[in-house]
C-alpha cells in the first residue's frame, strides 16, 4: 500500500457500494443567496475552509477487495466548482430543473467525489448547487462542513478551519462486537430472514453471523428481519434514474413549536405528522388506495457526539423505519399516533444494528450488500432527513443564505427522499422524486404546507386531547 493511500472504513465502504445508476450515493445541496458573489472569493473561501479538509483533495481507489483514500496528484479546484447562468428571468422553475437534473448525474470516480455550481441570475441574487458523495460524510457532518464556509456577518476576515489530516479508526461498540460474535442459530427467521441467511450461505467465505443473539439488541434485529415488506403503491416503483426535485416555502419555526406546544409533543412530531399529511393528501388527488397498516420511511440517526470535533468526517449514523400513520385523517388521532411510534422507537436499539449491519456488509463481498440491501429497502417507501440548522441568518462571500435545501440519497429500490431542515427561524422542507413515480413534487410541497396548516389549527383551536408532554 502506497503511503498516501488511508484505508476507507467498512460503513463509508458500504455507501460507496450501494451507488447505481438508478440512485447515485450523493449528498446534494442547493443555496439561495441574496445577492451574486465574487467568484474569486467563493475560490478563496473554498480553498481556506473546505479544501483543509484532506478528504476533498483525495479520489477513491477500489480494488475490488478493499477501497483506499488517496491524495489525486492532479488536484485542480476547476475541476469541482463551475460557474453557469440561467436563462432569462429564471425563477425556482429553472432552478428546481437545473437541480433536478444534476440530482440525476453521477459524480466522476476519477477524481474527488464533490462537485460545486456557482449559479448566477437566480431571481436577482445566485444559488449555489453542491454535491458530496455519500462514502466522504453524513448528511450531518456535510451540514457542518459547508456551514464552516460561512460567516455571521457579510465582511468577516477569513480564517482557515483547523483539521486534522486523518482520523484513527474508531473502536468497534459493544453492539458492533455482539454482531460480530453472534452465534450460527437462525431458526428464530421467518421465510424473509431465511433467504437472506441462504444468500450469505452461498459465499462460504464470508460466515456471516446475524441471528441468535442475546438481550434487545437481538430483539431489534430479528424485529428489523421480520418487518413485513411496505404495501405495493404507487410510491414503489421501478426506478428511471431521473431525479425531479422540489422545495416548499419555509414554515415559520414560532408557528412550528406553538403547535408541538399546544399538542404536548415535540417539533419533530409536529413535523413527520405533517409529512405523512401531506402522503394522505397525495393519495387522495391520484384516487390511490391508502394502506390500512400506513407506510413506513427510513429515517437517518445520528450516533455522532454533537460536540465531536468538525473535522471528523466518514459516516456515523444508523437508520430506523418509522411508520406514518397515513390511514388516520383526523389530524390530532395521527399526531398522537405518530408521537406514539417515535417514542417507542427512543426505546429502540434499531439504529445502532442498522450502523452494524452496514459495517458488516462493508467487510464482504458485493453481492451480500446488494441482497441485504434489496431486502432492506423494500421495507420503506422513502428517507426522511430532519437536521437542526443554525438559528441565525449566514454569509456566504459576503452575499446573505436566505434559503439553504439539501438531500440525502436513497438507496436500492428507494425513489423518494424528503429533507427537513431548520434555518434561522424558518423550517425548509424539499423533495426528490424519481420520474418513474408518478408524484408530483411541487403539489407536494403544496400538500405539506395545507397538511401542517391543518393541524395547527386543529391544535390551537383546543382539540388535542391525551398526556401532556413536554414540548421539544
Amino acid at each position: 500500500m502506497s503511503p498516501t493511500q488511508t484505508p476507507m472504513s467498512a460503513v463509508d465502504r458500504a455507501w460507496l457500494r450501494m451507488d447505481t445508476p438508478q440512485n447515485p450515493m450523493m449528498i446534494c445541496g442547493v443555496w439561495m443567496l441574496e445577492r451574486p458573489i465574487s467568484m474569486k472569493r467563493l475560490r478563496h473561501t473554498i480553498e481556506e475552509r473546505f479544501l483543509c479538509f484532506s478528504r476533498f483533495r483525495q479520489r477513491v481507489v477500489d480494488t475490488g477487495d478493499r477501497a483506499y483514500w488517496q491524495d489525486d496528484p492532479l488536484f485542480d479546484l476547476d475541476n469541482h466548482l463551475h460557474q453557469i447562468a440561467l436563462p432569462g428571468k429564471a425563477d425556482k422553475a429553472e432552478l428546481q430543473k437545473l437541480a433536478s437534473d444534476l440530482n440525476s448525474t453521477s459524480l466522476d470516480f476519477r477524481q474527488p467525489l464533490w462537485q460545486m455550481h456557482y449559479i448566477d441570475n437566480y431571481e436577482g441574487g445566485s444559488a449555489l448547487l453542491i454535491r458530496i458523495h455519500h462514502c466522504i460524510a453524513d448528511g450531518i457532518s456535510l451540514v457542518r462542513v459547508m456551514l464552516s464556509l460561512t460567516d455571521k456577518t457579510p465582511e468577516p476576515r477569513l480564517k482557515k478551519v483547523a483539521s486534522k489530516h486523518h482520523s484513527k479508526p474508531q473502536q468497534r461498540s459493544a453492539i458492533q462486537k455482539l454482531l460480530h460474535r453472534a452465534v450460527d442459530n437462525t431458526q428464530a427467521a421467518t421465510h424473509q430472514a431465511r433467504l437472506f441467511i441462504q444468500s450469505v450461505r452461498e459465499e462460504p467465505s464470508y460466515p456471516l453471523k446475524l441471528a441468535s443473539t442475546a438481550g434487545d439488541v437481538a430483539l431489534d434485529l430479528i424485529k428489523l428481519g421480520l418487518a413485513p415488506f411496505e404495501p405495493k403503491t404507487g410510491l414503489k416503483q421501478p426506478l428511471s434514474g431521473r431525479k425531479q426535485v422540489a422545495w416548499a416555502d419555509p414554515l415559520d419555526l414560532a408557528e412550528v413549536k406553538a403547535c408541538a406546544k399546544a399538542l404536548g409533543g415535540t417539533i419533530n412530531d409536529v413535523l413527520l405528522c405533517t409529512v405523512t399529511g401531506a402522503l394522505q393528501r397525495h393519495f387522495a388527488a391520484h384516487k390511490e388506495a391508502i394502506p390500512d397498516s400506513g407506510i413506513r420511511v427510513a429515517v437517518p440517526f445520528n450516533l455522532r457526539p454533537l460536540d465531536q470535533p468538525i473535522e471528523t468526517l466518514g459516516n456515523k449514523f444508523g437508520l430506523v423505519l418509522v411508520t406514518l400513520p397515513v390511514e388516520v385523517k383526523d389530524p390530532i388521532m395521527c399526531f398522537r399516533q405518530v408521537q406514539e411510534n417515535m417514542n417507542r422507537l427512543k426505546q429502540s436499539y434499531q439504529a445502532q444494528v442498522t450502523y452494524s449491519l452496514l459495517d458488516l456488509f462493508g467487510r464482504g463481498p458485493d453481492i451480500i450488500e446488494r441482497r441485504a440491501l434489496d431486502l432492506l429497502s423494500n421495507k420503506a417507501s422513502a428517507v426522511l432527513t430532519n437536521v437542526p440548522g443554525p438559528k441565525e441568518a449566514l454569509y456566504l462571500a459576503g452575499s446573505k443564505l436566505t434559503q439553504p435545501m439539501c438531500w440525502v440519497p436513497q438507496s436500492g429500490n428507494i425513489g423518494i427522499g424528503m429533507s427537513i431542515l431548520s434555518y434561522a427561524g424558518t423550517v425548509q422542507f424539499g423533495i426528490t422524486v424519481d420520474k418513474a413515480i408518478h408524484a408530483d413534487p411541487n403539489a407536494v410541497m403544496d400538500y405539506f404546507r395545507q397538511s401542517f396548516q391543518a393541524l395547527s389549527h386543529a391544535a390551537l383551536a383546543g382539540r388535542q386531547g391525551g398526556p401532556e408532554l413536554k414540548a421539544g
